[in-house]
């Protein structure tokens, strides 16, 4: 089992940037498959971005490619998604999502066992 909890959401305006974090209680994330998805009002959830664990490939989706960056930070045991240059469309709740086995980032929401909570994020224009 893996327990995941998000961090760093909160209130920008556009144009800022904001930081999440997704850390894992009870175990290493370091052979965890790990992606971001997000879910605005009314909107069905979406992929955001994912990271492999091992030879590290990442995806992002279209909407938030150059924008975005997903990292691991092993020393601290998180997964990480840097938002910058952000827009009052990229205000969702966003998830961490994991999953173990063959190295890869997934982008499909299916692929995932292991989901958090979810931290607000709020673009004010």
């Amino acid at each position: 089992q893996v327990q995941l909890i998000e961090s760093g959401g909160g209130l920008v305006q556009a144009g800022g940037s904001l930081s999440l974090s997704c850390a894992a209680s009870g175990r290493t994330l370091n052979t965890v498959n790990m992606g971001w998805f997000r879910q605005a009002p009314g909107s069905e959830r979406e992929f955001v971005a994912a990271i492999s664990w091992r030879e590290i490939s990442t995806q992002y989706a279209d909407s938030v490619q150059g924008r975005f960056t997903i990292s691991r930070d092993n020393a601290k045991n998180t997964v990480n998604l840097q938002m910058n240059n952000l827009k009052p469309e990229d205000t969702a709740v966003y998830y961490c999502a994991g999953r173990f086995g063959q190295s890869a980032a997934y982008v499909r929401q299916r692929d995932y066992a292991y989901w958090g909570q979810g931290t607000q994020v709020t673009i004010s224009s």
